[in-house]
Formats: structure tokens, sequence, C-alpha cells
């Protein structure tokens, strides 16, 4: 028989995985006993949690209740225990690591380096991608995403922020004159940094409100990098990342526009599964990057 915190445990595995195989095989017990458990599980609350078929797993609506609380107690679980633990255990293993190419270059592979000098024991993967990850199935132990946290099985954790710029070059505000207001993008070329092909649209704020104003675009690419040495090379405007323009604004090559424009900084995350927040290696890095990212001048140009 499974405690309390185990059923909870195995439910949560279950939709996390999309099935009761997924939960046994993460928790490492029999399908017939994952099965059995849940079902004590929902005889001891007097209500279905699962609606169960043969293709997919749905929660009822006290399911959706129970899992979302569930999530959240087993994390304080996770937190407590960790904090509870002596730096004797020294984290040791392979640390599988995803992040966007050029944040990633530009800031985590320096402080990765410092954290692999700190811990001789562990080893690093590093994927740095400019396209979604399913942790899960890719195997990765910790995503770092900039934007709004995605709504999803995922534990969360932020790191810090990031101020989002106008910009474009000198060159190119000679020929197409500077943008006063957002009104007179629409007369301007842009340059896109997305991953969706009909994404045309930058949210900005006008009056202390966020607006979308649709872009011409010039030029559309799923690396921020592609569309920021574009507009240094002057064809367009960017929106981009203060850091990825902050080498370019000092050497004149871009100029920042529309300053009373810029949205609220983006949040960055960093994103694990809940199995791989209970990893010491895992936790380390963790509480390593929010440390020094938090203090990190990220946003200064």
């Amino acid at each position: 028989m499974v405690n309390r915190s185990e059923g909870m445990a195995l439910l949560v595995a279950a939709v996390d995985q999309g099935s009761l195989s997924g939960a046994s095989r993460v928790s490492g017990i029999s399908l017939a006993s994952v099965s059995r458990h849940l079902s004590a599980l929902e005889e001891r609350l007097g209500t279905r949690l699962l609606v169960r078929s043969t293709r997919a797993l749905r929660l009822t609506e006290a399911g959706q209740r129970y899992y979302a609380e569930a999530k959240r107690l087993l994390a304080d679980i996770d937190e407590l225990e960790s904090s509870m633990q002596t730096d004797a255990a020294e984290p040791s293993g392979r640390l599988r690591v995803t992040a966007p190419t050029l944040y990633g270059r530009v800031h985590l592979q320096p402080l990765l380096a410092k954290f692999l000098m700190r811990h001789p024991n562990v080893t690093l993967d590093l994927h740095l991608l400019d396209r979604p990850v399913n942790l899960l199935e890719e195997g990765i132990d910790l995503a770092v995403l900039v934007g709004e946290q995605p709504s999803s099985s995922l534990v969360a954790r932020r790191l810090g922020s990031i101020r989002w710029v106008l910009s474009a070059s000198p060159d190119y505000l000679a020929r197409r004159g500077k943008p006063a207001n957002l009104h007179d993008l629409a007369q301007h070329d842009g340059l896109v940094y997305s991953h969706q092909a009909n994404e045309e649209m930058w949210t900005l704020m006008q009056g202390g409100q966020p607006v979308t104003v649709r872009v011409p675009t010039r030029m559309r690419s799923n690396t921020v990098d592609g569309v920021v040495t574009a507009a240094a090379a002057g064809a367009g405007i960017v929106f981009a990342p203060a850091w990825a323009i902050a080498d370019h604004v000092a050497a004149g090559r871009l100029v920042p526009l529309l300053p009373e424009a810029e949205p609220p900084p983006r949040p960055v995350f960093a994103l694990m599964t809940h199995q791989r927040l209970m990893a010491s290696k895992v936790r380390s890095l963790v509480e390593y990057l929010a440390g020094h990212l938090r203090e990190k001048a990220l946003n200064d140009l």
C-alpha cells in the first residue's frame, strides 16, 4: 500500500506522462499496481479523478483540482527535503541542458563553464536550440525559456528578466526616416524574430497599455542574431532583446527607438520535470543560475 504522497505522485506522473504505463515506467512499479493504487486513491477520496480510455487519460473537474494541488504539494515537499540536505552531497552525473541559441552563447556558456569547475563530478550536454523542446521525450534535465511561463505540467523557476527594444541602424534611419510613434512603423521594414511563420505582430506599449502593431515584414528568422545582424547592416527595424543589440548600440551600429513604447521586461525561466527537480545536480544548477542571472546586468544598453 502506498502512502498519500506516493499516491499523489502516481497521479501526477500518470497525467504528466499521458498514460498509466508512463506512470509505471517512471515510478518503477507495475502497470497493474499503478492502476490499483489510483483506484484506491479515488475510493479514499470518494470521487472520480481520472477518466481512462485505451488511448488517453482525462482529468475530471475534481481531478483537475486535485492534480494542481498535488503538484504544488509535491514541489513543496521536494523543496523542503532539498533544503534539509547537507552540503556533503556533491552533485554528480550528466546534465542535459537546452537554451535559445544566442542567449545560451552569450549568457549561459560562461556560467556553465564556471559551474563545471565548481562541481568536478558533473558532466554537461548543452543543446542551443531555437525551437520548443519536449523535456521528457528528449531527455532534457533543464530548459531555459525566455518569455511567459508556459501552462504545462513542468516545474518553473524564475531566473531573471530581459528588456526588449526597437532599434535600427543610422544608415537605415537616414534613408527611411526615424519613426516618431507606433503608427509610423507601418511605413518601415520589419525584421521579425519568430518561430511562427505567420507572426507579423509586435506587442508594444502606448499610453501605458499594451498594443499589437502589425509590421511589414522584410525578413523573418527563427534566430535572434539573424535579424539583429540584418538590422545592423541597414535592412530594417528589429525588435529584439536588449542584450542582443547592446554591442551594436555601443559601437554605433544600431540606435534604440521609441523608448516610451518599450514593453515590460520578459521573464526568464528554468523549466524541469517534477522528477528531474529531485536530482541534486539539477537543483544545484538552478540555484547557481538563479543567483548569477539575478545579479547580472542583462538589460543595460
